[in-house]
């Protein structure tokens, strides 16, 4: 998949939570387990396993039941939910890409013999398959987005079509806990920390949004023509904004 069809299924990508409960064919799911196999990660040091099961090993706990779900693993080191957000983020606009619906599902859990297939620790799931109405799986307008305004979540100028496509990007409960700041040759990329309330009900899953973000980012910069570098800038951990945490920073060229 090439990066300007990641770009374009930015402006295009929803959540779909009504499938089509018939499995897909050998050879899509296959595709898809090779497209697993060479996601780009944020954190190369982290270790994480993904694999495709059926709905027979989810407790899906009131959530609606899709044909598959990519299990999602992962060693617990710093910066792993940052790093899977980031990196499942190319397989959920792949689907999306591919007509395929998809919803990232914090809520249910595997049953046993799907947790004691890894070793690392389950971090979520991303349910797909096709979607229930196959007439709309993509948006067809940027207002059916329910997003924050740039205002909102930016103080840099001049930036705009590049951090369109993060604010783009989706959330738990549609939390958007990000917000950019820097300039147009650095862009450092802060969380919103929870409240207690808001902690209750997302959890620690925003950090899994922050990677999303990042990578919407990412795809953004470099369809726009633009090298980029990510890195750790110590002195913006030590000064981030009151209410913020620092997370990570996008050098571009």
């Amino acid at each position: 998949m090439e990066q300007n069809e990641y770009y374009h299924s930015i402006f295009k990508r929803k959540s779909i939570r009504n499938f089509d409960l018939r499995p897909l064919d050998e050879d899509t799911l296959a595709d898809i387990s090779n497209h697993l196999r060479v996601l780009e990660s944020l954190h190369d040091d982290i270790k994480v396993k993904l694999k495709i099961i059926s709905s027979d090993g989810v407790k899906r706990r009131m959530m609606k039941k899709a044909p598959h779900y990519i299990t999602v693993f992962s060693e617990a080191k710093n910066g792993y939910l940052t790093n899977i957000g980031f990196m499942l983020q190319q397989i959920d606009l792949y689907l999306s890409y591919n007509s395929l619906g998809s919803c990232w599902q914090g809520i249910p859990s595997p049953k046993k013999e799907v947790l004691e297939s890894s070793n690392l620790e389950f971090v979520i799931f991303i349910a797909f398959g096709k979607p229930k109405d196959p007439q709309s799986p993509h948006r067809t307008k940027i207002s059916e987005f329910k997003r924050k305004s740039l205002q909102e979540i930016t103080d840099i100028k001049g930036a705009d079509e590049l951090l369109e496509a993060a604010r783009l990007a989706p959330s738990s409960a549609n939390g958007q806990p990000w917000f950019f700041t820097g300039d147009e040759g650095i862009i450092h990329v802060l969380a919103v920390k929870p409240n207690f309330v808001k902690a209750l009900l997302v959890k620690d899953h925003y950090l899994i949004d922050i990677g999303i973000a990042i990578y919407h980012l990412k795809v953004a910069a470099e369809y726009l023509g633009k090298k980029t570098e990510i890195l750790f800038d110590e002195a913006m951990k030590s000064n981030a904004f009151k209410g913020y945490d620092y997370i990570i920073s996008l050098k571009l060229d």
